[in-house]
C-alpha cells in the first residue's frame, strides 16, 4: 500500500477553552488533489497549520512525508500558500520570486525559468517589474501562488488560493493544478468555491471541527442524493444543526 503524503489521525486542537478541531481524520495520497471545504471558522486553516507544525496539536497525530512537522529538511519539498499574503511590498514581484526561490534552494541556473513559468500560470508576467506595494489584493494572491509553485514541490498546500481571482484565471490555475496532480505530486487545497470542490479527487467536509464526510465528489453526491457538492455541503450543515 502507498504511504500517505499527509496523515492526520484523531487530531485535536484547542485555543483556550475552545476546541477548534475535534477528532479530525484525513489523508492525502501521492498524485491526488484533496479539497477541504467548510464555512468560515470551521477550522480549515487550523488543519493546515497543525499539519505543518505551525500550531501544536493537543491530541492525535499529524505527519507529512511520514515525519512530524515542523521539519526544516522537508520544507524544500512543500509549496505553501497561506490565507494571508506574506510578501515584501518594497520589492518587485520578480524580486519576491527570486528571494523565495533562493530560500527554497532552487538552483541559480533554473530560477529564471521557474519564475517565468510560475508567473505565466498566474498571469503576472507583465507585472513582475512592478513594486508589490502597487499590486491589488488579487495580484498579491496570484504572486503568493506563484511563490508556492516554485521548485516543483512534491506537496502543495494552498489555503483559499483563488480568492479575488477572476473566473478565467481560476480555470487556468485549476488546469495547472491538474497537470501537477498528473505528474504524481499532491495538493491539499481549502476553498469556499463549491464548484472548485467538484474538480478535486476527494473532498473533506469540515463542520464544527470534525470531518463530517470524506470521499470523491461523485460518491458524496450519491450518498447525500443531491446533484452538486454545494448541495452536499448545505445538506450536511442542515443535518449537523
Amino acid at each position: 500500500m502507498t504511504d500517505s503524503i499527509i496523515s492526520l489521525t484523531h487530531l485535536v486542537k484547542k485555543f483556550g477553552k475552545q476546541t477548534v478541531l475535534q477528532d479530525v481524520n484525513l489523508d492525502l495520497m501521492p498524485g491526488e488533489i484533496v479539497g477541504l471545504i467548510g464555512p468560515s471558522g470551521a477550522g480549515k486553516s487550523t488543519v493546515i497549520k497543525t499539519a505543518l507544525g505551525m500550531e501544536v496539536a493537543d491530541g492525535g497525530s499529524a505527519t507529512v512525508f511520514k515525519q512530524t512537522m515542523p521539519n526544516r529538511q522537508l520544507l524544500s519539498r512543500i509549496g505553501y500558500m497561506a490565507q494571508t499574503d506574506a510578501l515584501y511590498e518594497a520589492l518587485s514581484g520578480r524580486e519576491n520570486l527570486q528571494f523565495f526561490g533562493k530560500m527554497k534552494g532552487i538552483n541559480k541556473k533554473n530560477i529564471s525559468t521557474e519564475i517565468k513559468h510560475a508567473a505565466a500560470v498566474v498571469d503576472l508576467t507583465e507585472d513582475l517589474s512592478k513594486r508589490v506595494s502597487g499590486y491589488s489584493g488579487g495580484m498579491m494572491r496570484r504572486l503568493s501562488l506563484a511563490i508556492a509553485l516554485l521548485g516543483e514541490p512534491e506537496l502543495l498546500i494552498l489555503d483559499e488560493p483563488t480568492v479575488g481571482i477572476d473566473p478565467a484565471l481560476r480555470r487556468q490555475i485549476w488546469k495547472e493544478l491538474g497537470s501537477i496532480r498528473d505528474e504524481g505530486r499532491s495538493i491539499l487545497i481549502t476553498t469556499h468555491v463549491m464548484d472548485e470542490a467538484e474538480l478535486t479527487d476527494r473532498v473533506a467536509l469540515l463542520l464544527g471541527g470534525r470531518v463530517m464526510a470524506f470521499d470523491t465528489p461523485q460518491n458524496l453526491k450519491k450518498q447525500y442524493e443531491v446533484p452538486t457538492i454545494e448541495d452536499v455541503f448545505l445538506k450536511a450543515e442542515g443535518v449537523q444543526s
